[in-house]
């Protein structure tokens, strides 16, 4: 894994969130649509796969890797649709999407669905792992995704994924553990542990949820020889995680710029290459 290019290419997407970008005329462009239990995501890919838009929104949607509010989960899919179109000054049709490892073909098509509710074409359907590593391009490792309600994770060997699995456990955990802590309503803590100015003074806090995190990758990955892990979701922008679960994994743990950023990002370029 080349960090440094992959941590290029999330910067080139966290700039596309607030600074317009020209698009050539008949320029074909990708849509990644992720769907998560904390936010939803939609990022946009010319295809050169450069990152021309993104645009994302808090949202309850998801419960355990599962739609629980269709209809709310397609509103806010559309109109942050709409944002993007009126921002790049075209339509958006082409896109992809990403489930959780190990749901359902059935649940895999809701998130296709909400998608093709909301307007697009839905041309990809990829597990979140695979799509993450369209950014982070690893050879051989883990991915670890940990979420707003579960902890996602792939096994890689010469980049392709032979084993995923996702348990209940993540970010909602860590708010809950806030929320009773200092008595204060669960949407607070949610907005609380957000805060990097605070999250050193919080890890004490949330420690013992991330020892949770590592033990669930522990018992997943103990017939793997799996030497570096690479995290990514929204609840690896905790500072610190990483370290918790290097410490207790002893193995190397890699962590990309904003890795929140990472799967939605991965989609797009996911219906991009679809064809290679």
């Amino acid at each position: 894994m080349d960090l440094e290019k992959a941590n290029a290419l999330i910067q080139q997407y966290e700039a596309a969130f607030s600074h317009g970008v020209g698009i050539p005329p008949g320029e074909t462009l990708y849509t990644g649509v992720d769907l998560g239990t904390s936010y939803i995501v939609l990022s946009v890919v010319d295809g050169s796969g450069k990152p021309v838009g993104g645009a994302k929104c808090f949202a309850k949607v998801v419960k355990d890797g599962l739609v629980v509010d269709y209809i709310g989960a397609v509103e806010i899919v559309k109109s942050l649709k709409n944002e993007l179109e009126g921002r790049l000054g075209c339509s958006l049709k082409k896109a992809g999407v990403a489930y959780p490892p190990g749901i359902s073909r059935e649940e895999q098509m809701v998130f296709v669905h909400i998608a093709e509710a909301a307007g697009f074409e839905v041309e990809k359907r990829v597990d979140e792992p695979t799509a993450a590593n369209q950014v982070l391009d690893i050879k051989r490792g883990a991915i670890v995704d940990i979420g707003g309600g579960t902890t996602g994770l792939a096994v890689l060997e010469k980049g392709k994924v032979i084993y995923t699995a996702d348990e209940p456990t993540g970010g909602e955990h860590f708010s809950l553990v806030l929320a009773g802590a200092f008595k204060i309503p669960f949407m607070e803590a949610e907005k609380l542990k957000t805060r990097p100015a605070k999250q050193r003074e919080l890890l004490p806090l949330v420690k013992p949820v991330m020892q949770k995190v590592a033990t669930i990758i522990k018992n997943h990955l103990k017939t793997f020889k799996v030497d570096v892990l690479y995290l990514v979701g929204g609840s690896s922008c905790f500072a610190g995680i990483e370290d918790v679960i290097a410490k207790e994994l002893e193995v190397k743990v890699l962590k990309p710029k904003n890795p929140l950023l990472v799967t939605p990002l991965g989609i797009a370029l996911s219906v991009k290459g679809k064809g290679d």
